[in-house]
């Protein structure tokens, strides 16, 4: 393993045994290899981030030797499955940003300005929601990055990180209706522009 490999490997190590401890079901995700991601699959067709498993959902889990294995040479990212221990709502910044001053739990946000709120599972979006393209619920079968992972335009870092509210995850409801609120607001802008 190139030195680089090591450093970049370690933190991303790190983080995964650290949310396998406290029950998160991970699973490796695919290399950064300079503008492509690299899951070891001879001519893989995906080239965004994506679980370097080919049965991820079935493998994905928080036991501690397994994780502690999957890392023990690469530096894959660390993606987390959705739909067991929690769901992520994904919004835009200009959602996310707001939103996240009024919700009491972890929320990341991605290079792309995307911000994903951990709400407790088996979520379903509410009615005000369902027309929003922007708005994305990942529950079963699905998964997101978690920092560190890198991505092609940066890290995926914590705005709200877990130890902040004891890994306490707020109830989907209360962060949908938060994003709500926040597309009124941007609505009401609209109108007295």
């Amino acid at each position: 393993m190139r030195p680089a490999q090591l450093l970049q490997r370690l933190p991303l190590r790190r983080s995964a045994l650290r949310l396998a401890a406290r029950g998160w079901h991970v699973v490796p995700g695919a290399c950064l290899v300079g503008t492509r991601f690299d899951c070891g699959e001879p001519g893989c067709p995906v080239a965004s981030c994506h679980p370097a498993l080919a049965n991820w959902e079935k493998a994905a889990c928080h036991d501690v030797p397994t994780v502690r294995a999957w890392w023990r040479s690469l530096p894959y990212g660390v993606l987390v499955a959705t739909g067991r221990t929690f769901d992520v709502l994904e919004v835009p910044a200009v959602l996310g940003r707001p939103a996240a001053m009024g919700v009491a739990g972890p929320v990341a946000v991605t290079p792309d300005a995307r911000w994903l709120f951990l709400v407790r599972p088996q979520a379903r979006l509410i009615p005000e929601l369902h027309t929003q393209l922007d708005v994305v619920l990942h529950g079963p079968a699905s998964w997101v990055p978690v920092p560190p992972t890198e991505l092609r335009d940066g890290r995926v870092r914590w705005e709200v990180p877990p130890e902040e509210y004891d890994w306490r995850l707020p109830d989907s409801y209360t962060v949908q209706q938060a994003i709500v609120r926040g597309i009124r607001h941007l609505a009401e802008m609209r109108l007295a522009s």
